[in-house]
């Protein structure tokens, strides 16, 4: 099931070079990638920027912000578009500088409404 809401997205995204779902440990469950995007080192990134993720998480629980849903960290070569799904795993889309960064940020909320269930502990 996974694979299969992973790739929709990426089919339906203009510019989307893959989509992972992450967990919060920097260990992907799941991953999907345009063939032109499958040796680049984007998931390692993703994997690094699982650490961002849990402190901006922390930082808004500690001052009382509420629960981070969202953050995005734009480079040269690509934008990332980091989605809380639940307490513990996060979608990432990597997107190239001129994909639809609306597109993505709305099939990523779709997504997080299709797989909700399969996140309940």
């Amino acid at each position: 099931m996974f694979r299969d809401v992973l790739q929709e997205i990426l089919e339906k995204t203009e510019g989307c070079l893959g989509v992972l779902i992450m967990g919060f440990d920097g260990i992907s469950v799941e991953k999907v990638w345009q063939e032109e995007a499958r040796f680049e080192n984007f998931d390692i990134a993703v994997a690094e920027y699982t650490s961002l993720v849990r402190r901006a998480k922390q930082i808004n629980d500690d001052t009382g912000l509420g629960g981070l849903s969202e953050m995005t960290i734009s480079n040269d070569k690509c934008v990332f578009i980091l989605h809380l799904v639940s307490e513990d795993y996060f979608l990432a889309m990597i997107l190239s500088p001129e994909g639809n960064f609306g597109r993505g940020r709305f099939e990523l909320r779709k997504a997080e409404l299709l797989l909700e269930k399969e996140f309940v502990i």
